[in-house]
C-alpha cells in the first residue's frame, strides 16, 4: 500500500470561489481508477504555513503510478496546480515494519 499526501498553501484568498473552485478540481481526482480513501482536509496547525492536504491511498506501486500518469491528474497538475499552489510538501509512505 502506498500513501500519497501533499500539504499546501494556494495563492487565491480564503474563502474565496477561486480557492473552492480549486479543491473541487482537487477532489475530483478521487474519481481516478485505483484511487482509495481520497480526502481532502483542511489544516488546523499553527506549526507549519500549509493551509489544506489531499491524502489518497493506493493498493501497490502499479496502481500509484496509473494515477500519476493518468490524462486527468497530469491535467490538473498543469492546469490547476502549478499555476494555484504557491507552496506545498509531498510525501508517499509505505507500511514500515521494524
Amino acid at each position: 500500500m502506498i500513501r500519497h499526501t501533499v500539504t499546501f498553501r494556494l495563492k487565491h484568498a480564503p474563502g474565496s470561489g477561486a480557492e473552492r473552485d480549486f479543491l473541487r478540481a482537487a477532489c475530483a481526482l478521487a474519481g481516478i481508477e485505483g484511487v482509495r480513501n481520497f480526502e481532502c482536509l483542511r489544516q488546523t496547525s499553527p506549526k507549519n504555513p500549509f493551509t489544506f492536504g489531499l491524502s489518497m491511498e493506493f493498493a501497490d506501486e502499479s496502481a500509484y503510478a496509473v494515477y500519476n500518469n493518468h490524462p486527468d491528474h497530469t491535467a490538473f497538475v498543469q492546469n490547476r496546480w502549478i499555476p494555484e499552489v504557491e507552496d506545498f510538501l509531498e510525501l508517499d509512505y509505505m507500511p514500515h515494519t521494524p
